[in-house]
This record gives structure tokens, C-alpha cells and sequence, in this order.
């Protein structure tokens, strides 16, 4: 089966394309052609977020496309920034007028603290937030929920919390930042692990190691690196703007990453920097 054709299922049964194409740093006025190009060479799996400013254009571009909506899978963010209740459904409200949409297939809290706190106790704020999200996913106006960029702890403060677990932590991930312990949680409770920056924003791209890695299945290093979270069990989402590179990362189901190597690539901590 092709990768094209593969979906991950999360636990409420929903299906989720196994690739998806991240939009984050795409600007809104080339988020249309990006997110067009996308779908054309093959996606069924757009990231995008409210922080990302880029919600219309993405938006835009499904709505322009003759895919139909039901093929397409649409993933959007609560922004970091932005905690409670009422400032969730609001925001929520936003995001489905930006992208012109009357259902959202993903939403997810973008992070557990806004980005200029990091670390910051946002825990009873988190709670409330998701109560608003639990209200959306029953009433059918989002398919399924989750968060990102939460830990361990984080997520087992929803847990306690709640009546709906989270389907979804979007995570960064690749090979030199595997966050075992999230990672291991997730996989643990049958939450879908969504990779970001697989390619580890570029950085990995000259590295002398991964590059003899990928000669020798005769591949590029982003190929490499998509293929790694694959076969990790997680969902990779890497970005371009270029229609040649979006193609390139697709093809990805025609080799397969040894144990060996996977044990490598899994010990790497360098982060290439």
C-alpha cells in the first residue's frame, strides 16, 4: 500500500493520513499556492494553527480545491497564548471563520504555557481549556481532539480531569530528539505521537552521519529522516514550499530503515547544532 494511501487510526476510530504537510513559518499570502501544490502532488493532511497567521490562505486553498472536503484531513491549534474556557471556544470559532469551514477534523492545544512563559503552572487553565474542546468534539463540530508540546505530566492533568482522553500530542521528534518519555507515554495509552519538525528544521541536513545513513539506502537525508518517525509509529509533518521537495518527501514507502540502523539514528542527541 502506498504511503499516500495509509492512515493512522486514532482511538475513537478515526482515520488520519500518515503524512501530513505542516504550514508553520508559510506565510499567509503563500500558504494558497503551497497548500494547493500539497494536495495536488498527493497530501490529504494539512497542519496549520491560529498562531501560524496563515489559517485564511490554507483555508482558501481547500475550499479551492476539487478534492473533495471528506478526502481532506484538517488539523488546527488553540493558541499557546490563550487558556479558559471561554477564550478556547472563541478562539476555536475564529479558527473555523479563518479557515471557512463548519467542521475541523483536529484541534489541539498548540502548547501546556504561552511561548514567552515557558515552563509557567498553566494546569488549571489547560483543564478549562479542554473542557470547551470536550464540548466541540460532542458536539460534532470538531472530529477528534489533543494536544501538543505537552509532557508526561501535563497530559495526565487532562486525564484526571476529563471524560475525553487526548487523541493527539504533537510533539517535536526525529532522529536526535525522540522525548522517549512522552513518546513511550503516548504510544502506552494509544495517543498518536505527531511528529513536527522531522526534519529537524533543516539543521540534520548536512550532517556528515545521517548523510552516510542515507547513501546507503540510496535516498536523501529528509527521506531518511521521515522514514525514521514512520517506522517509529509517529506521524511526520514536514514543510515546504517547494513543490519538488513535497514530492521528494512522499516518497518514502519504497525502502525500509534496518533495526540496526533505527537503534542508531534513535541514539543520536546531538540535535545538529
Amino acid at each position: 500500500m502506498s504511503i499516500l494511501d495509509s492512515c493512522y487510526s486514532l482511538y475513537n476510530g478515526l482515520k488520519v493520513p500518515k503524512i501530513g504537510f505542516g504550514t508553520w513559518q508559510i506565510p499567509d499570502r503563500l500558504a494558497v499556492q503551497a497548500v494547493k501544490d500539497a494536495l495536488e502532488v498527493g497530501y490529504r493532511h494539512i497542519d496549520t494553527a491560529l498562531a501560524y497567521g496563515n489559517e485564511k490562505g490554507v483555508g482558501e486553498a481547500i475550499r479551492g480545491s476539487e478534492i473533495s472536503r471528506d478526502e481532506i484531513f484538517i488539523t488546527s491549534k488553540l493558541p499557546a497564548e490563550i487558556k479558559g474556557y471561554d477564550k478556547a471556544l472563541f478562539s476555536f470559532e475564529k479558527t473555523l471563520e479563518n479557515l471557512g469551514l463548519e467542521v475541523l477534523d483536529l484541534y489541539l492545544i498548540h502548547a501546556p504555557w504561552p511561548w514567552t512563559e515557558m515552563g509557567k503552572d498553566c494546569t488549571k487553565e489547560n483543564i478549562e481549556s479542554w473542557r470547551a474542546f470536550e464540548r466541540i468534539y460532542k458536539e460534532g463540530r470538531v472530529r477528534s481532539i489533543g494536544v501538543s508540546n505537552f509532557s508526561v505530566s501535563d497530559i495526565k492533568a487532562v486525564e484526571d480531569n476529563s471524560d475525553t482522553l487526548p487523541m493527539v500530542n504533537q510533539i517535536a521528534f526525529y532522529a536526535g530528539r525522540t522525548q522517549d518519555e512522552i513518546y513511550n507515554y503516548c504510544t502506552d495509552n494509544r495517543i498518536l505521537v505527531e511528529a513536527y519538525s522531522p526534519l529537524a528544521t533543516g539543521r540534520a541536513l548536512k550532517d556528515a552521519f545521517l548523510n552516510e545513513i542515507a547513501n546507503s539506502y540510496g535516498v536523501s537525508v529528509p527521506q531518511l529522516l521521515i522514514r525514521f518517525t514512520l517506522q517509529k509509529g509517529t506521524l511526520p509533518l514536514p514543510k515546504t514550499t517547494s513543490r519538488e521537495r513535497m514530492i521528494s518527501n512522499l516518497d518514502v514507502d519504497h525502502f525500509d530503515i534496518s533495526e540496526y540502523d533505527m537503534e542508531r539514528l534513535g541514539r543520536i542527541r546531538n540535535e545538529y547544532r
